[in-house]
């Protein structure tokens, strides 16, 4: 029978944020694939814990892969950790979880620590539905065009950013997005962990002063429905009125309603907005 690859959970900062079936699984697993080892020994000597390791990374993820499931396919039970919080997410375990799936090895998540989660839960910002974008591409056509697909959302975006880059960000988030409401974490679950609820444009100005200090979490409101339909309507008054009229009608909208609509939109009478019907009809 093959092992079982385990995706553990690890802290974001403080040491105590880790469960008690990760430090069990750690222990009694035969191999812990890590991120980067010099970082994953800290923990593991905190724990006391002796398990070995093996590096897993972004520059070695296709190839190690390939070796790890074949270690599993060979009855050994596997751990994978990131640096930090949970593997899989905006990581390269992705790539060892998907070779999982396509041999039939089984997988399962340990769940833990992630930032994307803590900071969404401190934003005081909607948290029904929200996207999680992880760092912008850093290719500039890639990145524009991720910033236009945010330029229309409307539910709550989770961002991470290094600080080297927070300034830029920042800028080009609020000359895209406007001046969105912004909660910007700090540190999380660290010592200085810091929470600043502002917008865009406050934080981007603010920092052109101040050195940004460790890693953040952006959370920004999306945009709302009533912006939204805002736009629309702003968009349809600028169309022909008849055309402004098959628009409320393919939402459902009964032709009476849908005129006293188009005549809100407009700002006309609905009486007006009957003559113009009428007289496009007459000379249909």
């Amino acid at each position: 029978m093959s092992g079982i690859l385990y995706l553990c959970a690890t802290p974001i900062g403080n040491l105590e944020d880790i469960t008690l079936r990760v430090i069990r699984t750690l222990r009694e697993v035969d191999l812990i694939a890590a991120e980067d080892t010099r970082n994953t020994i800290r923990l593991l000597n905190h724990l006391e814990i002796k398990t070995p390791m093996t590096s897993y990374h972004e520059y070695n993820k296709v190839e190690k892969a390939r070796e790890l499931v074949r270690r599993l396919q060979d009855g050994q039970n596997l751990a994978l950790v990131t640096d930090a919080g949970t593997p899989a997410i905006s990581d390269p375990g992705e790539e060892l979880v998907r070779q999982c799936a396509a041999a039939g090895v089984r997988v399962t998540s340990l769940p833990g620590a992630a930032a994307c989660i803590t900071a969404l839960t401190l934003s005081a910002l909607p948290t029904r539905r929200f996207c999680f974008e992880a760092f912008l591409p850093t290719e500039k056509k890639e990145r524009q065009q991720v910033l236009k697909d945010l330029q229309e959302e409307t539910r709550t975006i989770v961002l991470y950013e290094a600080p080297h880059h927070l300034r830029q960000t920042l800028k080009e988030l609020w000359e895209t997005l406007g001046d969105r409401p912004l909660s910007l974490c700090r540190e999380l679950t660290k010592k200085f962990e810091e929470v600043r609820y502002s917008t865009l444009k406050q934080e981007y100005r603010r920092l052109k002063q101040e050195e940004p200090r460790g890693e953040y979490v952006l959370v920004i409101e999306g945009k709302s429905f009533a912006e939204q339909k805002r736009e629309d309507e702003e968009r349809w008054r600028q169309l022909p009125l008849t055309e402004h009229m098959r628009r409320y009608q393919e939402m459902g909208y009964e032709r009476k309603e849908a005129m006293k609509q188009v005549a809100k939109d407009r700002g006309i009478s609905k009486r007006d907005v009957y003559q113009e019907l009428l007289k496009t009809e007459i000379g249909d």
